[in-house]
């Protein structure tokens, strides 16, 4: 067999090995137990070299988890060389710093073999729903608290599961079925990537990836490079406040673009929170990763080669750079944040190129009941633990309004409400869009979501909290304005706070306002068209048209020319 290929044919096996990733992504979320991989598709998968090196990630998944399991497979290859791995092993991990961040994301890598010689890994991850210990709370104070950790390890060995381990996590959470359930899916992800990956390599008869891997990585590579070279060269630093949990948090960067490479470093950035909103710097080089590439060179694929084109520091012991034994289970508060801070950087070297920051973080709904955390009935309290997945809106682009109850940088899927309702004795009374939660601007921010949520079962329930934007908007760019600010509450009246476990009384529904992106541009600049068409929409009512537009409707909806200009020219 040869491992030479031409022009044609290389393109020819690029894109049979997107295939072969997205179909290994796809095997996860049709087996996979739980919402967050079922629905969400909060997940990553990809094809790495015998360096593990990513060449490959399919399309479904987040950045966070693609860009971190991109590093981590490094650590794998350490602790147990390609040269030590048999055939039909599976290796494991939850290690935060060693993966994707926390200890609810398991990483599994499996190498495969073509005769007997190892040839790729495949490496998968996703999160699951319970690891133990405090559960999906922002509450701990050490990693100790969060759950079961599981160290880089054999999940099987040449075909043997390792039962040990999956007694020790039944054992160790509150849903095993679907916890347990989530790990073959994950094992069988990777052996429906490895067995299309063999299929492909005897049809082209190569007898290794290194030819083929040397070219994506190092055509990816210099493509960055040559992206890069065509930007400004300088410096520019930038910050942002948002909530954080016992003290506001500064988050603050200097991007330099340098040749053929960009550097971020976080220097002036919040140190350790005693909470467990700490970040560390795997998962902050993973969205500011994602953030640089998604401004500069979207088109370029994802690769080993393509982020070794953006190196990432940050002082350790601040809030995106935590060492062991900080507490981490809320990493994504801060690491959804940091594409808005590198783009408050880009903004100044690249005028009209970023978006308005946005609620980012996600609003995750995680609700729960059970004896000890909503109440003291035991078996009388129907016990469930679910998360489901929402969003307020983005900002706004310089050329578009900005996308509504839509994630981002995360990219995950909101899960439908009837699925929630399905598994759980939860109702959603309500789930619309926030009338007027989008920054005013030329173009508009995206609008957040309203949703009503009880329990049928009129027992109390709780929500274990952990979002931002709830005292710090999200900024406008260029004169937009900011978004409106997320808000928890009863449906009583009383104000809840937007961090730690919140119980919901029986009889009472949870009340959720997430937060909208910010604006773009002159406000009083906006089409009274596109202005109209809002109020027509209900995405604003007439008193904000005209109060942060400058736009006066007439009885039928329409724009009033006279008294739109007299009002714009009063400001």
């Amino acid at each position: 067999m040869s491992n030479a290929v031409g022009e044609i044919e290389l393109q020819i096996l690029w894109n049979r090995l997107l295939s072969v990733v997205e179909e290994q992504a796809q095997t996860l979320v049709r087996t996979a137990f739980s919402t967050a991989a079922r629905e969400a598709g909060d997940i990553s998968a990809g094809v790495f070299d015998m360096r593990g090196r990513m060449l490959a990630q399919a399309v479904t998944g987040t950045p966070g988890h693609i860009n971190s399991m991109a590093r981590s497979v490094v650590h794998f290859l350490d602790a147990f060389p390609a040269a030590t791995l048999k055939d039909g092993d599976i290796l494991i991990t939850n290690d935060p710093w060693k993966g994707t961040g926390h200890l609810f994301d398991l990483t599994v890598v499996t190498p495969i073999f073509l005769d007997g010689t190892p040839v790729a890994l495949f490496a998968c991850t996703t999160h699951v729903v319970d690891i133990g210990g405090l559960g999906v709370s922002a509450d701990g104070r050490q990693i100790y608290h969060e759950g079961l950790y599981i160290p880089l390890m054999y999940l099987a060995r040449q075909g043997t599961m390792n039962e040990d381990l999956l007694g020790m996590v039944r054992a160790n959470v509150r849903e095993p079925v679907q916890v347990v359930g989530d790990i073959y899916a994950l094992v069988a992800c990777n052996e429906t990537g490895g067995r299309r990956l063999v299929e492909m390599m005897r049809e082209f008869r190569l007898a290794d990836l290194d030819h083929l891997g040397e070219e994506i990585i190092s055509r990816s590579r210099r493509a960055m490079a040559d992206a890069i070279s065509k930007l400004p060269q300088g410096s520019w630093s930038a910050s942002m406040t948002i909530d954080g949990y016992e003290a506001p948090v500064t988050l603050a960067a200097t991007l330099t673009i340098a040749g053929d490479r960009i550097l971020v470093d976080y220097t002036g950035t919040s140190g350790l929170s005693r909470y467990a909103i700490n970040c560390p710097l795997c998962y902050t080089e993973a969205y500011t990763s994602f953030g640089v590439k998604a401004a500069i060179a979207p088109w370029i694929p994802n690769n080993t080669g393509t982020l070794d084109a953006v190196v990432v520091t940050a002082p350790e012991n601040t809030i995106v750079n935590a060492p062991h034994p900080a507490a981490v289970y809320a990493r994504s508060i801060m690491g959804h944040m940091m594409p808005d801070v590198v783009y408050g950087c880009l903004d100044q070297a690249l005028p009209d190129t970023v978006p308005a920051e946005g609620t980012s973080s996600l609003w995750n709904l995680s609700l729960l009941a059970g004896h000890g955390l909503t109440g003291t009935e035991g078996s009388a309290t129907r016990a469930f633990n679910v998360t489901t997945f929402h969003s307020g809106g983005a900002g706004a682009r310089p050329r578009q309004d900005g996308l509504s109850a839509t994630p981002f940088p995360s990219g995950v899927r909101n899960v439908p409400v009837e699925i929630t309702e399905a598994i759980t004795p939860l109702v959603v009374w309500r789930k619309e869009y926030r009338k007027g939660s989008g920054g005013a601007g030329r173009h508009r921010g995206g609008l957040g979501q309203r949703m009503e949520i009880a329990n049928r079962d009129e027992a109390a329930f709780g929500i274990q909290a952990r979002f931002e934007r709830g005292v710090y908007p999200a900024r406008g760019r260029s004169g937009g304005g900011a978004g409106a600010l997320g808000r928890l509450s009863l449906g009583t009246g009383s104000d809840l706070k937007t961090k730690g476990l919140q119980v919901i009384p029986a009889g009472d529904r949870l009340v959720v306002e997430m937060p909208g992106g910010g604006g773009y541009g002159d406000p009083f600049a906006r089409d009274p068209l596109l202005v109209a068409r809002d109020v027509r929409y209900g995405l604003i009512d007439a008193q904000q048209a005209e109060a942060d537009y400058g736009v006066v409707l007439t009885a039928t909806g329409e724009p009033d020319p006279a008294a739109t200009a007299q009002r714009r020219a009063a400001r």
